[in-house]
């Protein structure tokens, strides 16, 4: 869908499927609210301009909620995200719905998840190393890492962590006594309290983290090709990152 207006003579219904999902994929991260209030000013702004809204009015109403990033670091969040999606779709864990690094506090990836399989050791030992692909792929561009992946309960590090400590504490995946079943409700202090532990889950973490670098480096024509196009649009949906990972 272009610039055209959203009226009973505008585009087709193919054309409006396009937009929306791209919008929907731009709009990732927004609350209820924050939506809310873009359709209301661009409704506004359609009325003050005596026309029909446009999808450039929406589009353009949530670009100024998230300020421009500098260069270097809209170049990591578009490798980062890439990695995710790359291992992601390689390790057959689902479809992806979108990516953007259209964020202020980063990129992010809306991946679905098969559920056939999901029970299964290596089923989740696949979960980790796409967990830890961004890292790895920042490793491999960058030959660094920046705290993208760390330094919040819902980051990257911080589900990986709690996913192989369950693993070993609560899956029956465990090294050590299997078959107990343990809660762990703050991992933190469950890992600094084990030593013993914490080294077999970190372990688990660095075998997740080789398997990513190992599918990435395999696939580094589609990486740089995704990172790219993430780069140059900052938003792709499902169907485009696809495309971009089939291309040969």
């Amino acid at each position: 869908m272009t610039d055209q207006a959203m009226s009973n003579t505008g585009p087709s219904e193919s054309d409006v499927q396009t937009a929306l999902k791209r919008l929907g994929t731009r709009a990732m991260g927004l609350t209820g609210a924050d939506v809310e209030r873009i359709v209301r000013e661009a409704r506004q702004l359609a009325r003050r301009q005596k026309r029909p809204m446009r999808y450039q009015d929406l589009e353009n109403g949530i670009r100024m909620h998230r300020p421009p990033l500098p260069h270097d670091l809209r170049w990591r969040f578009a490798v980062h995200e890439a990695g995710h999606a790359i291992v992601h779709h390689a390790l057959k864990l689902g479809p992806i719905e979108g990516i953007t690094i259209d964020m202020p506090e980063g990129g992010y990836n809306l991946l679905s998840l098969h559920r056939s399989g999901s029970d299964t050791l290596g089923y989740r030992e696949d979960l980790l190393a796409m967990l830890l692909a961004g890292r790895a792929a920042e490793q491999i561009v960058f030959r660094s890492v920046s705290v993208g992946s760390a330094g919040a309960g819902e980051s990257d590090l911080a589900r990986a962590t709690r996913l192989a400590l369950a693993m070993e504490r609560s899956l029956g995946f465990g090294v050590v006594q299997p078959l107990l079943y343990r809660e762990d409700k703050d991992s933190t202090r469950v890992l600094d309290a084990h030593p013993d532990l914490a080294a077999r889950v970190h372990a688990r973490l660095e075998k997740a983290l080789a398997k990513a670098m190992d599918v990435l480096n395999g696939n580094r024509e589609r990486l740089d090709r995704l990172t790219a196009a993430l780069f140059e649009q900052q938003v792709l949906d499902g169907d485009v990152a696809l495309e971009i990972l089939n291309e040969e």
